[in-house]
């Protein structure tokens, strides 16, 4: 059955103080379903949000609804509503004049204000309730309160903006299934905004999974949580182990020095892959049972499953299990072809590759001096003559975070961090270019931190300008 189009985002870029915020995003938002945009603080998606709802226009590309473009249509002549995380009620006016707002201003007749606004409360569950004040009700009764003077106009559309971050965690978990109830009994297309994966999970048709300005997957929850599109989404969505692996072949992969059969083709023979296997996904067998072996490090029972960290291979494991088993205890872990997920790598090159032609050198001082992005970088203990070409690999160890705050390269943005058991993967964003940077320290994403360079880790080579790749 072909689904219809309510709203679509066609190539829209924006940018707020020359920054990126949204880098040509293209999105199909269809009649009648629950969508939801996740991802971390800063990846764009309340700015997609607001660009829908009308309150911010793109740079470039255009935002259609029904077929029509209306990026220059103001907001109150669009058919959307927005339900913010404040839920922004008017304290002054009871929980009927709130909802019937809205309506008022549209200057209906009184007797189809009050039969829309008492059909509303009903629909979410707050009957009885007209005349009460809204600084009276509790914390998930206001929610709903904005909801149905949201609904109560009939858009075509409603955006909710984070609209659970101001609840404790029981009401929270309560008001996901309320809200997805009221959008099947109210049929109307929700577009909802969250960090909360479990929320995405739980209530949607669909997820558009955001990261640094880009849209990572879309997909069903099941299509995102089993089939993850690469390492940020296998990371941002439930939990899981990635671990840094070779497709030896079709249906062969190797990580940790094992060989593991799997159902994933095309990746080409030797080809470096990132491996997701889910914690639930691991079954514990007797060492002598399996190729991979591990010790137990740290075991918690978390209700409906132990969860269980294994050390393996100099490589942390997460293991959900039924069974405990004991600090200390040798395991085996096997793990079903079906449940091992192979994903090509985020960042291709294993290494941080630099051409450069040397700007300044001492040989006295047995220094090379280059420009890197307007900024001077000097290689200590190297010497090479002005103006030759030289090429420098920086393996991931040998960038680091400048614990003073002066570093080489100063403002550089953290795009993701991803734990792969033994080291935390970390790519980053400077004016021109990314990097890949291994570290132990757990970094915060979508902030900005000065970087420097370990020149003992890399290798410098004079080259020919044919050289260069």
């Amino acid at each position: 059955m072909l689904k219809e189009n309510v709203v679509s985002l066609k190539n829209v870029d924006f940018k707020y103080s020359n920054e990126v915020i949204l880098n040509n995003i293209n999105l199909e938002i269809y009649d009648k379903e629950f969508i939801t945009l996740l991802g971390p603080s800063g990846c764009g998606k309340t700015t997609t949000l607001r660009i829908i709802a009308g309150f911010e226009t793109p740079l470039e590309g255009d935002v259609f609804f029904e077929g029509k473009k209306i990026n220059d249509v103001p907001p109150h002549k669009r058919s959307v509503n927005t339900v913010f995380q404040r839920y922004a009620l008017f304290p002054h006016l009871n929980v009927f004049d709130n909802v019937a707002f809205g309506l008022k201003i549209k200057k209906l007749p009184k007797k189809e204000i009050e039969k829309k606004v008492k059909e509303m409360l009903a629909i979410v569950d707050l009957k009885g309730y007209e005349k009460r004040p809204v600084r009276a009700l509790s914390g998930g009764q206001q929610q709903r309160v904005a909801i149905a003077r949201a609904l109560v106009c009939d858009p075509k559309v409603v955006l909710l903006d984070e609209p659970l971050g101001a609840l404790d965690l029981k009401l929270r978990k309560d008001m996901q299934i309320e809200l997805k109830q009221i959008q099947q009994k109210t049929r109307k297309t929700f577009v909802y905004v969250t960090h909360d994966q479990e929320e995405a999970l739980t209530m949607s048709d669909r997820v558009v999974v955001m990261n640094n300005g880009v849209i990572a997957q879309i997909g069903t929850p099941e299509e995102v949580y089993n089939e993850p599109a690469n390492a940020f989404v296998a990371d941002f969505i439930g939990e899981a182990n990635i671990i840094d692996g070779i497709m030896l072949d079709d249906c062969k992969v190797s990580i940790l020095g094992k060989t593991l059969n799997c159902v994933d083709k095309g990746f080409g023979k030797n080809s470096p892959v990132d491996v997701v296997i889910r914690p639930e996904d691991i079954e514990v067998v007797p060492a002598d049972q399996a190729t991979l072996v591990g010790v137990v490090t740290d075991t918690v029972f978390k209700g409906v499953h132990f969860e269980m960290s294994v050390m393996c291979e100099n490589c942390q494991w997460l293991i959900h299990s039924t069974v405990a088993q004991k600090v200390g205890d040798k395991i085996g872990m096997t793990v079903i072809p079906d449940n091992i997920h192979i994903m090509n790598k985020m960042f291709l090159n294993p290494n941080n590759e630099i051409f450069t032609e040397v700007y300044y050198s001492s040989e006295e001082e047995n220094t090379t001096t280059f420009l890197l992005e307007g900024c001077e970088i000097t290689i200590p203990d190297m010497y090479f003559a002005e103006g030759e070409r030289i090429h420098i690999v920086l393996p991931p160890d040998a960038l680091y975070i400048a614990g003073d705050g002066i570093g080489q390269l100063d403002e550089v943005y953290i795009e993701s961090v991803i734990w792969k058991g033994a080291h935390n993967e970390i790519i980053l964003e400077s004016d021109e270019r990314k990097w890949i940077m291994q570290s132990d320290t757990d970094e915060q994403v979508a902030t900005y931190v000065p970087i420097c360079f370990d020149f003992s880790k890399a290798t410098v080579e004079r080259v020919e300008v044919s050289d260069e790749v």
